[in-house]
This record gives C-alpha cells, sequence and structure tokens, in this order.
C-alpha cells in the first residue's frame, strides 16, 4: 500500500488543524460562551474575539482505575510510620488530588481558557443560520461568472490539449492524404505479382518499373506525418454570467420617545447583528435602514445607529414608506425581499389595525420574510395583540419578544434558524 508524506512547511498556522479539532469538540461549552458574550458587550464591541474559558471536570478523560472500596494489599517502601499488619483508614472520599490549592466544588485545576479569533466567533455566532426562502434568482448587476465548455479549437495551452480528439484528426488526414496512393500501390503491388507468377516469360522492363514504382509510392507514404500541429484540439472554455440571488433587507426601527436608550440599546444590537450576518453571509444584498417615530425617514446606516432624532409613535408610517420603496425600487420578480421591526410595541390604538391591514394586504405578499421583535414589555402591547392575527394569517410572518439583552442571541437564532426541508 502506497503512503503518502506531507512535507509542506507549515507556517504560522501550524496548530490550525489541532485548534479546529478541539473547537469542534468543545462546540457546545464554545457556543454557550459567545451566547453569553453578547449580553456584556458594547455595541461596538459585538464582533470581536472573545475569551472562552471551559471548565476543568469537562476537558478531562476518562480513565479506568482501582476504586476505594473492598480490601487491598499494598507495599509503601522506605516508610517508618507502618509494619506488615497495620491497618490504613481510607482517604474521604471528594479530596482533590494534584497538589494545588481546591475550589469550592473540590477541584484542584484550574479552568482551562483560550482566545477565540474574530473570524471563529463569528462562525459560531451565525452557525446554522440563513434567510429563509431564497429562491429569486436573476442576470442583472451580475458579478459572478463560471466556466463551461464550448467545443474545441485549434489554439490553446498544452494543459488543454485533447488527446483522443487529436490523434482522430491526424488519422483522418492521414486516410485523406494517403487514399488514392494507397490504391494506387495495391494495384501495382497485383500487378507485380501477376507478372512474377509468370515465372521466366515476365518482362524484366515492366517488373523493374513496377518495383520503383512501388517504391516510390511507400515513400510518398512514409513522408506523411504522423501527427501535425494541424492535427491538435485543445479543449475550450468561456466565462457564462451565473445567475445570483439578490436580496434587500429593510431594517424599521422604533425610536419614538417610548423607546428609552435602554430599549434603542437592546434595539441597536439587534440590528447590528443582523447586518453583520447579512454581510458576512450574502455578496448580492442590500440593506434599507428606516428610523421611525410619528414619521419615518429612510437613513444612511450611521444615522440609522447613531442618530438622536425622537417624537411619538406612528407604526404604520414605516410600513407605508416601506412599501414605497418596494414598489419603487425592488421589483417582486426579481428581488428577493426581508424585513426585520424593532418596537416597544406601543403604538397609537387606532393605528395598530391599519398597521395590521397593510401587512396583510400590501407588504407581505410582496416579501419573502418579516420578523417583528417587541422589546422590554411588560406585558404585549396593542401593536404585538395586532401582529398576531397577521402571525395567523401569513406563513411569512414571525414576532418574538426580547426582554433583557440575554435574550437577544436566542430570540435572533430563532427568527432566522435555517430551515430545513
Amino acid at each position: 500500500m502506497s503512503q503518502l508524506i506531507d512535507r509542506r512547511l507549515n507556517g504560522r498556522n501550524k496548530s490550525a488543524v489541532n485548534r479546529q479539532r478541539f473547537i469542534r469538540r468543545y462546540k457546545s461549552q464554545i457556543k454557550q460562551a459567545v451566547s453569553e458574550a453578547l449580553a456584556g458587550r458594547s455595541i461596538t464591541d459585538v464582533d470581536k474575539g472573545e475569551k472562552i474559558s471551559i471548565p476543568s471536570k469537562d476537558i478531562s478523560e476518562p480513565v479506568f482505575q482501582h476504586g476505594g472500596a473492598g480490601r487491598r494489599e499494598a507495599v509503601h517502601p522506605g516508610n517508618h510510620d507502618f509494619v506488615t499488619g497495620d491497618r490504613v483508614k481510607r482517604p474521604p472520599s471528594g479530596s482533590g488530588s494534584g497538589g494545588s490549592s481546591a475550589s469550592e466544588d473540590g477541584c484542584g485545576e484550574d479552568d482551562f481558557v483560550f482566545n477565540l479569533s474574530h473570524e471563529e466567533f463569528l462562525e459560531f455566532f451565525f452557525e446554522d443560520l440563513a434567510l429563509p426562502d431564497l429562491v429569486k434568482t436573476q442576470l442583472a448587476k451580475i458579478e459572478d461568472f463560471k466556466s463551461v465548455r464550448a467545443g474545441y479549437t485549434p489554439s490553446g495551452v498544452p494543459s488543454n490539449i485533447d488527446v483522443v480528439r487529436s490523434l482522430r484528426g491526424a488519422v483522418a488526414r492521414r486516410m485523406a492524404l494517403g487514399g488514392g496512393v494507397r490504391r494506387r500501390l495495391r494495384e501495382a503491388e497485383a500487378a507485380l505479382e501477376a507478372l512474377l507468377a509468370d515465372g521466366d516469360d515476365a518482362d524484366e522492363a515492366s517488373v523493374l518499373a513496377l518495383r520503383e514504382e512501388i517504391e516510390a509510392l511507400r515513400q510518398r507514404l512514409d513522408r506523411i506525418p504522423f501527427i501535425d500541429t494541424f492535427d491538435l484540439r485543445f479543449r475550450n472554455r468561456v466565462k457564462e454570467p451565473k445567475p445570483a440571488s439578490q436580496a434587500v433587507m429593510f431594517c424599521l426601527m422604533d425610536v419614538s420617545g417610548s423607546m428609552d436608550a435602554a430599549r434603542k440599546d437592546i434595539a441597536k444590537r439587534f440590528f447590528i447583528l443582523l447586518y453583520l450576518f447579512l454581510t458576512r453571509h450574502y455578496e448580492h444584498i442590500e440593506v434599507v435602514f428606516i428610523r421611525h417615530h410619528t414619521t419615518a425617514l429612510e437613513v444612511d446606516e450611521h444615522d440609522f445607529f447613531y442618530a438622536r432624532e425622537t417624537g411619538g409613535t406612528v407604526v404604520s408610517s414605516a410600513l407605508e414608506l416601506s412599501y414605497d420603496i418596494i414598489r419603487s425600487r425592488y421589483p417582486t420578480s426579481d428581488w428577493n425581499i426581508y424585513a426585520a421591526q424593532a418596537s416597544d410595541g406601543d403604538n397609537w390604538t387606532d393605528d395598530s389595525p391599519l398597521c395590521r391591514n397593510l401587512l396583510i394586504e400590501k407588504i407581505l405578499p410582496c416579501l419573502q420574510y418579516y420578523a417583528y421583535v417587541e422589546i422590554e414589555a411588560e406585558k404585549p402591547q396593542n401593536l404585538w395583540m395586532e401582529y398576531e392575527k397577521v402571525q395567523a394569517a401569513c406563513a411569512n410572518f414571525a414576532m418574538q419578544r426580547i426582554r433583557t439583552l440575554q435574550d437577544i442571541y436566542p430570540v435572533f437564532r430563532e427568527l432566522f434558524r435555517k430551515q430545513t426541508v
């Protein structure tokens, strides 16, 4: 059996394989640590790496050893305290070993701590998440191409030579160039054989002429090359536009007066997670940021997260602006359209039924998916109650409640969990 020895030089990441193996082994502990990290971070540090601590009891490996029960005989050489026949008391159960100072639970070793890099942290953060129902593809704004076979060409690089096709062409060329010569050669050989069959009566001059002709024909055949540059054929490939999925995400954030600093902080953390998730996983995606109080306004990324304008609450203004943007810029035949809304649910009583009707009749038929999160409400608000009717009527609508910072990550994963068929 042959063996392959990889002698390639290993660079700075020479322990990368062992590191990945370790991360796979303790995946559940790392995911728990990543989930807890979000609550304790500032908004600007959401996507940075993390120091992970794994309890020593989780990394210990099981071993076989003698238990403390039963009667045992042991030899302790060099002691001055015991003699043959002495009885030694059993050590108390649960005591630590190893000589280091024991912790409260009796373990004598520190937890294992290591750092997750930025990429590893985000990989765990967004594992098994995806935009649902991303199905519409089109050729507009193409940036991706794929290489496809396009027959054969008489020129190219040696690595693309098609040997079978080239030899087939060479055989055809030799047959075409030498067909008439071979036919005349067969006739001459037959005539010579007939003359030689007459024995002594054969015409010496005719025999000599036929032999010279046969020799000339054979030399002529030999001068036809076995393969010529004309015969070479190369596999040809051309770049063909690759249809790609493109999507747009509408981010709707309530910035009314009832959304205090703590609620806005939760909403911003949710949308930052969403923004990181979209930009990390999808190349062809656009994000539309909409802030609203009594009026809605489309803003850029900086104003969405840092503007300080506030006011009353009319949620329908944001929904109407979203619908107008969809109609003017994102035809539903070409775009996968998504929306995420964050609010405390405190809306004018007369406006909530209007929001329900806007979603059911106009917006949701255009969308692949709509996610709504209600933030830090003591009890479901009027907007939540109207949205429950939307959820019952439309399968592409989902809603969750976020009460604390620790709820952000589980709720985000629940809303954008990868759907299996």
